[in-house]
């Protein structure tokens, strides 16, 4: 491993000096290849004078510190906290040297905009000297300046911080103190002998990274409606203590995973190019990010999809209804969901995906609770239960599309925003709340399933004015609008009447 230790204190006679000392003294017991920079011994303009910073041409020492970071690994910055940020000089040091076509590329193709982070093959840690008290700095500060340097600076160039150690109150400090804490820069630089971070912190970071690939928000939904499906067949007693329950929870979780991984895998062109990712749209970026590759996503999606053939297995063995319905309701289950973007069916490309969102996490999954506890398919109660939780899930996921309106049109992706415009979208999105509201109402009016729906129903219908009038005011305001979170969260919300209702009335 290659090492570079950037000492960012203007003065080389500092604390901060001896601890770059003893970090580079560890990191050479370590037996990985150091080099040292001190930016006070640099000559170079701290200051961008031109209108980019790529066109002032850099001086010599700049170019070399470029070379320097290229060849590195790892970067350990080694700075004092100074009016709660960095000093002055590795402020000017970033703005000089991690210039655009050097750190990072912006890119305006025609098919979306954005930026690529050109060094997200290199880590770093942060050794920070201070008089704030530590806690103070990071609880009523929030650590400005390690936000600074971790998220929008090396983040925005790729370079991902694996360790930030903060050190004092140094002006009061003993000697004794400042002898424990060159010790401890001292094995910080051993320990590289192991990598740029500690066994757990990779551990850590591995789990982090699969539980965002996951994307477990969307798993609620299917998990309420198969329960809701459950407890219409049989109503409540014991279905939560069941074999049966749990083995087709499992598959359904499984499932979803699975699903969730292949859109990561076969949607990797639209999430590249979209530049207005959020918590329910964009993907999770895990591989556009580089935290995972194709080789682990494809190991991902392989093993989620052995894990849902044992659960479907299971609840095979366990389920009081019919096998051979069981099975052709958890087979339909499966090839919608990984045909979404899994080929050959590919349905989100075909103008189908919405749909098939809101099938299966809807009638789907709510047909399945009610087969595997003895209802028969051809029983009305579960589609009718299925109609208004479907027409729900419609507007959150034709919505969700608009953010990724560009990326997807420039990668082949024919989602409803697509095929029909922003627009288009917008008004079908609006017609299926209203639509799932008056359908709801109207079979609690007429008592066809009483037992599932209360009046409590009826407060979908000013919650679906809300939605339209979100959709309009949002929406109509500009050709291309970018993040819609606001919307997303009052669409995703709604969905709650025909789930989280039925499902409390049930029980």
């Amino acid at each position: 491993m290659n090492v570079l230790v950037v000492l960012g204190h203007p003065r080389t006679d500092s604390f901060c000096a001896a601890l770059a000392d003893s970090y580079v003294d560890g990191a050479r017991e370590a037996g990985v290849d150091v080099r040292r920079l001190d930016l006070a011994g640099l000559k170079f303009d701290p200051h961008v004078r031109t209108e980019s910073p790529e066109e002032q041409p850099l001086e010599d020492d700049l170019e070399m510190a470029q070379r320097h970071i290229e060849w590195a690994d790892h970067l350990a910055f080694v700075y004092p906290n100074w009016w709660g940020t960095m000093p002055a000089l590795l402020k000017g040091f970033f703005d000089r040297v991690f210039t655009p076509g050097f750190a990072f590329s912006h890119y305006e193709d025609g098919e979306g905009a954005g930026h690529r982070k050109l060094l997200n093959d290199k880590t770093a840690e942060l050794l920070v000297t201070m008089d704030t008290p530590k806690w103070v700095y990071r609880w009523i500060l929030r650590q400005p300046g390690t936000n600074a340097v971790k998220r929008a600076t090396l983040g925005y160039a790729g370079v991902r911080t694996t360790r930030v150690t903060n050190i004092g109150p140094v002006e009061d400090s003993s000697p004794a103190e400042r002898d424990e804490w060159l010790e401890r820069a001292t094995r910080l630089g051993r320990q590289l002998a192991d990598g740029p971070e500690s066994s757990t912190t990779r551990a850590k970071r591995r789990v982090t990274t699969w539980l965002k690939a996951l994307r477990l928000q969307f798993y609620p939904m299917a998990w309420i409606a198969y329960t809701v499906g459950a407890l219409a067949a049989t109503g409540s007693d014991g279905i939560f203590t069941s074999a049966i329950y749990w083995a087709g929870f499992c598959f359904l979780f499984f499932l979803e995973a699975a699903t969730v991984l292949s859109n990561e895998y076969f949607d990797y062109e639209t999430d590249r190019r979209n530049t207005f990712a959020g918590p329910f749209t964009g993907g999770s970026r895990v591989l556009v990010d580089g935290e995972l590759d194709r080789s682990a996503l494809r190991a991902g999606i392989r093993n989620a999809i052995v894990l849902t053939a044992i659960a479907a297995l299971a609840a095979l063995a366990f389920g009081v209804g019919s096998p051979l319905t069981m099975a052709a309701v958890m087979g339909v289950l499966a090839v919608l969901a990984l045909g979404y973007t899994m080929p050959p069916l590919q349905l989100s490309y075909r103008t189908l995906g919405e749909l098939d969102v809101a099938a299966t996490h809807s009638v789907g999954v709510l047909l399945l609770g009610f087969v595997a506890f003895g209802g028969s398919w051809r029983d009305p109660l579960p589609w009718l239960l299925g109609l208004p939780f479907f027409l729900s899930i419609l507007p959150s996921i034709i919505l969700a599309g608009v953010p990724d309106y560009e990326a997807d049109r420039a990668a082949g992706k024919e989602t409803l925003a697509v095929r029909f415009g922003v627009d288009g979208a917008a008004t079908v999105a609006i017609a299926t709340a209203l639509l799932a509201a008056a359908t709801s109402v109207l079979l609690y009016a007429a008592e066809v399933i009483p037992h599932a729906y209360g009046p409590l129903v009826a407060l979908s219908v000013p919650h679906a004015i809300v939605i339209g009038w979100l959709v309009r005011d949002r929406l109509e305001s500009s050709a291309m609008p970018g993040r819609i979170d606001r919307l997303m969260a009052a669409s995703l919300g709604y969905i709650v009447w025909f789930g989280v209702v039925p499902l409390l009335e049930l029980l």
